[in-house]
C-alpha cells in the first residue's frame, strides 16, 4: 500500500504553525521550473536555502545554464522570508561513478534510485553541517520521479544522519501543472530532459 506523503506533509506543517520559532529548511532543487510550486508552498513556513546539487547533469553548459535560471528565479520571487541559495561544485565524477554497471537500466529504474540518493545524501551531509532543522527535496514534483522511493529514501538518511526530512508529494493537489505556469509567468527555461544523458535519449519533458 502506497503511504500518502502528501498528508504526511501538512501534518508536519500544521505542527509547525503552532512553535514560536520559524523552522529552517535546507531545499535540494533539481531545476527552477520544479522549484517554484515547491517554494510557493514552503515559504510561509521555513526560513529556506535553496541547495543545488545535481551532478547527473550533462553537459556542464546544462547545468549552468539550470542554474542560473535558478538563480534568477529566487532574486526576482517574493517570498515572506528572505530565500538564500547554497552553490557546490557540478561533481559530475561522483554520478559517473555511482551509474557504473547501470548504464543499460530503463530511466525511472535502479539507476535513477541511486543518483535520487546521491543527491539526497548529499543534501543531508550539508543540513547536517550547516545545522538546518529540515532537509527535503523538489524531486516529488516530477510525474517522472518515483515519490514513494524518494520518501523512503529520506526517512532512511533522517535515521541516519538525525536531520529532519520533510516528507513530500509536490504534484499532488496539480503541482506539476503549478510548476508549468509558473515557469511561464517568470519566463523560465524549462528542459526537455532530466539531467544524465541517458535521460536526454528516453525522454521528454
Amino acid at each position: 500500500m502506497k503511504e500518502n506523503y502528501h498528508k504526511k506533509m501538512l501534518e508536519i506543517l500544521e505542527k509547525i504553525t503552532k512553535q514560536e520559532n520559524i523552522p529552517s529548511l535546507l531545499l535540494h532543487t533539481c531545476c527552477a521550473p520544479c522549484s517554484t510550486t515547491v517554494i510557493t508552498r514552503l515559504s510561509n513556513f521555513f526560513h529556506i536555502t535553496v541547495f543545488y546539487y545535481n551532478p547527473n547533469i550533462e553537459p556542464l553548459e546544462e547545468y549552468l545554464k539550470r542554474k542560473k535560471e535558478q538563480i534568477r528565479f529566487l532574486k526576482e520571487y517574493k517570498s515572506k522570508y528572505p530565500i538564500s541559495f547554497l552553490d557546490c561544485d557540478w561533481e559530475n565524477e561522483d554520478f559517473v561513478k555511482m551509474s557504473k554497471g547501470y548504464e543499460k537500466e530503463p530511466e525511472g529504474g535502479i539507476r535513477c534510485h541511486k543518483c535520487y540518493y546521491l543527491r539526497l545524501e548529499k543534501t543531508a551531509k550539508m543540513a547536517l553541517e550547516h545545522h538546518f532543522d529540515y532537509f527535503t527535496t523538489s524531486l516529488t514534483i516530477s510525474p517522472y520521479k518515483n515519490s514513494q522511493i524518494l520518501n523512503q529514501i529520506g526517512a532512511e538518511l533522517e535515521r541516519k544522519y538525525g536531520i529532519f526530512y520533510l516528507f513530500s508529494d509536490f504534484k499532488k493537489e496539480n503541482g506539476y501543472l503549478e510548476s508549468i505556469q509558473n515557469s511561464k509567468q517568470y519566463h523560465l527555461y524549462r528542459q526537455d530532459y532530466c539531467g544524465c544523458h541517458y535521460s536526454n535519449k528516453q525522454e521528454t519533458y
